[in-house]
């Protein structure tokens, strides 16, 4: 075997296995101790995503203030966080607290991705060997019941206080309130200038 076919293979081994190496980054998304429900939810989204798409997430809390003094606060958002995404992935590095932030690090979990993937498919219904919910009936056109001579049928009742749908508009909205009387304030004289009084 020649010096130059051996560095070759050599070459084309090492090209091969970075190939086949997986670049796992770490990403990373901020939180606040007094973060909104929509702001949580968004960047909670975003956290799935990236440990679906293998890679490492570093959530970090950030105090400021007297917010330092209540790292429970910030140790709740981070387990309101892990809940959140433990269908997907597992906490690697524990949270604690470096100066003012807050660090966790969390992993993608292949057992867990592919235990909700399976319980995903079989959930479904129309799968195989699933059956078929009925779909329930949603609120369509009142029952009709018999007249007291039970030749003709009238509609049911409505409950007392209900509107009735049978304006003339036809749109479907319920009728309009009946018009109310203006209440004038005729506790007191009412002083009516007009022009050319003074």
């Amino acid at each position: 075997m020649d010096y130059g076919k051996y560095k070759y293979e050599a070459a084309q081994k090492a090209k091969e296995s970075r190939r086949k190496a997986s670049n796992v980054s770490i990403k990373e998304m901020k939180y606040r101790p007094k973060i909104s429900k929509g702001d949580f939810d968004t960047k909670t989204r975003k956290v799935e995503r990236f440990l679906q798409d293998g890679h490492k997430v570093k959530v970090t809390l950030t105090f400021r203030g007297r917010e330092m003094h209540h790292p429970e606060l910030g140790r709740r958002i981070l387990d309101q966080v892990v809940e959140a995404v433990d269908h997907l992935g597992k906490v690697e590095i524990f949270p604690r607290q470096d100066g003012r932030n807050m660090t966790m690090v969390l992993g993608p979990d292949r057992k867990a991705q592919a235990a909700t993937e399976r319980a995903r498919r079989q959930g479904q219904p129309g799968q195989p060997g699933q059956p078929e919910q009925p779909e329930q009936p949603r609120g369509g056109p009142a029952p009709r019941t018999e007249a007291a001579d039970g030749d003709a049928e009238a509609p049911a009742a409505a409950p007392e206080g209900a509107t009735s749908n049978n304006n003339s508009s036809g749109s479907g909205a319920p009728a309009p309130a009946p018009a109310r009387a203006a209440a004038a304030d005729t506790s007191g004289p009412v002083s009516q200038n007009q022009p050319g009084e003074g």
